[in-house]
């Protein structure tokens, strides 16, 4: 008897239009990967492939024959035991989310398929992590609907997504949050998706600094290592790496990256960066350069949202804001434990989870 390896699909239905500066999202397609034992067959462990089109290496039209070909080639090794590290021997680097989704399977299996992956205060629900309120994109009523909501909410650190509205607009929206909350109260980030130009981008920085912003994700394309290099010397709003990161899976290439252009944070997203052993290396790499960071889910369902938040967990980030707060965007998602709280996303120890078909 040995380890058994299937995969499902689920196609993933957005409450409302996500709207990014790469076009709107109405539907998301998430696969999992479900790893068995044939002696406990009850006992799964369960990871998730969830790609985004436009932003992930892997959003490919033969992915699900990857998928395929992937559980055939496990199915017939015939494993006996099965651990993260053995993930790189199966999935190259360019499949970047499907070595998220067997490394999370592999943890989720090893600890008898409760989706709990690793031993932490958050794991046993006894604390929750710090996460920003996110503001998605769309006409200036719907922001301003939902930075009441999430003010209301007792949010301490809010992100906005820009650059699909005038500048002028989403300069008197943060104004206006600035008039009702000081720095001091609340945290403020905002992600451009690379919206600025080489001609406004220092115009508009310079506009932002205005706001007391904590960070600006992004604000150029990626490729433009001069451009992105000089603007994180001389913006006074501080810069986080975003999508400069995707695709750079060699170690040294990814330390000449953080040397050359220097931000101040960058910001980590297991699915589009290959999982729990390459994140790793990214915070290394930053901690050893004096360089902040923190991690971020990208649209997952809960079954994702849940490994990025226990491995963000296992990195003792403290009271420092992270990006999770993304399990409430679809209508039909996978019921679990986790929950928001006052700008805290927790889980319940003990609580049901749904299992994908």
């Amino acid at each position: 008897m040995a380890l058994h390896l299937r995969y499902s699909r689920r196609a993933l239905q957005f409450n409302f239009p996500a709207r990014t500066s790469r076009g709107a999202l109405t539907e998301h397609i998430a696969w999992y990967l479900h790893l068995t034992d044939e002696r406990q067959p009850q006992v799964q462990g369960i990871g998730e492939a969830a790609p985004l089109a436009g932003l992930s290496p892997d959003h490919r039209p033969d992915i699900e024959a990857f998928l395929r070909d992937l559980c055939t080639r496990f199915n017939a090794a015939g494993y006996q035991q099965f651990t993260p590290e053995e993930v790189p021997v199966l999935v190259a680097p360019e499949w970047p989310s499907i070595r998220f989704a067997l490394e999370a399977a592999a943890l989720d299996w090893l600890h008898v398929g409760r989706r709990i992956l690793f031993d932490t205060a958050f794991s046993r629900g006894e604390v929750g992590l710090p996460i920003n309120g996110l503001i998605w994109m769309g006409d200036a009523a719907f922001m301003r609907e939902q930075i009441r909501r999430k003010l209301g909410e007792g949010y301490s650190c809010l992100k906005l997504k820009i650059g699909s509205l005038d500048f002028a607009t989403e300069l008197e929206l943060l104004a206006e949050i600035r008039a009702v909350a000081s720095p001091q109260e609340l945290t403020l980030r905002v992600d451009a998706n690379g919206a600025f130009s080489p001609e406004n981008a220092a115009q508009r920085l310079e506009q932002l600094a205005a706001f007391s912003l904590h960070s600006i994700e992004q604000p150029v394309q990626p490729g433009q290592p001069n451009l992105m290099a000089t603007l994180c010397q001389t913006s006074p709003v501080p810069i986080a790496l975003d999508e400069e990161l995707i695709g750079v899976t060699d170690a040294q290439k990814q330390a000449a990256l953080l040397d050359a252009l220097q931000p101040a944070y960058i910001i980590l997203k297991p699915t589009l960066l290959g999982g729990f052993a390459a994140t790793r290396r990214w915070v290394a790499l930053a901690k050893e350069r004096g360089i902040g960071w923190w991690l971020t889910s990208a649209l997952e369902s809960n079954i994702g949202l849940n490994a990025v938040s226990q491995l963000t967990a296992a990195l003792q980030v403290g009271d420092f804001p992270q990006g999770l707060g993304t399990g409430q965007l679809y209508h039909n998602n996978i019921a679990s434990p986790l929950h928001i709280q006052h700008g805290y996303l927790h889980y319940a120890a003990g609580g049901a989870w749904e299992i994908p078909d």
